[in-house]
């Protein structure tokens, strides 16, 4: 594998994306001081709060000028009345003009709605002047969908959101080596999928913290390199995601950008803590 210089490294965490949970009031004061303006900051969907409780978090976030991209979780909304109060709250209160919807890890929808598509087929965000939406990608597939499944809704959702106006873009699940990435981002380029793709990586974390997530977010084929490729697995925890996004540039094409596939971006998962994975941002892209 190619080495990766340091430039590139620090181009691809340009602009990149970030996770807070809203309910950390220092990770997101953290955030409002710490991190550029402008920058996408996702606040993870947390199904035993009230999904009000999202409001405060992304107005003091849109207030620091970053912009705040709630999650919302089709299977855990209520109604359609909570529905339609909670997008016109994060728009009025909260000056959100993005969201990433998706299904959410319920086997039994908690009300009428099933999957991220039917959120968006509600019109509830788009009468609220919210037409920025991000979908979730999945490298390694979805343990609890068939991959057929996944591809089909992928397509639906896609199509919806061209003949509604919709600015649709993706984030990916985050995978601890660089090959199902590179072989999902190809596919969907080979299919004329042009849309903004955000990759979704871990951000530095101890061998356990990274273990016991990847099980609860069912990346099962990357969890075989923690557990089966030890000298991998300590290069992740010493060197954070570096190694993935080396595999990422040297495997896969730039042409015209200065991102592999014309990707528009990183997005980091923080199950190491906020300032941990910005600590690690900051030094390397400062190279």
């Amino acid at each position: 594998m190619a080495d990766l210089a340091a430039p590139i490294l620090a181009e691809m965490l340009r602009g990149y994306s970030i996770e807070v949970h809203p309910g950390d009031a220092k990770a997101v004061d953290a955030a409002a001081s710490r991190l550029d303006r402008e920058t996408q900051v996702f606040l993870t969907w947390i199904p035993s709060a009230n999904p009000m409780d999202v409001i405060a978090p992304a107005a003091r976030l849109r207030r620091a000028g970053l912009f705040p991209v709630p999650h919302i979780g089709a299977r855990h909304l209520e109604s359609a009345a909570q529905l339609e109060r909670l997008a016109a709250r994060l728009a009025n209160e909260a000056g959100v003009d993005r969201i990433l919807i998706v299904g959410g890890d319920r086997s039994t929808p908690a009300g009428p709605y099933d999957s991220s598509l039917a959120i968006m087929q509600t019109g509830a965000f788009q009468n609220a002047g919210i037409t920025r939406v991000a979908i979730a990608g999945f490298p390694e597939g979805n343990p609890n969908i068939s991959d057929a499944v996944l591809w089909e809704a992928l397509v639906a959702k896609l199509d919806f959101a061209r003949a509604e106006g919709i600015d649709l873009s993706i984030v990916t699940q985050f995978c601890f080596k660089p090959e199902p990435i590179v072989e999902w981002l190809r596919r969907i380029r080979s299919q004329n999928i042009n849309v903004l793709v955000r990759i979704g990586l871990a951000g530095p974390a101890g061998l356990i913290t990274l273990t016991r997530y990847a099980i609860r977010c069912g990346i099962g084929n990357s969890l075989h390199v923690l557990t089966e490729h030890p000298a991998f697995a300590k290069l992740l925890t010493e060197k954070g995601p570096e190694p993935i996004i080396r595999g990422i540039a040297a495997s896969a094409p730039f042409g015209n950008s200065t991102m592999p596939f014309g990707i528009t971006g990183l997005h980091f998962f923080v199950f190491g803590g906020f300032n941990k994975t910005v600590d690690w941002i900051d030094a390397n892209r400062n190279h």
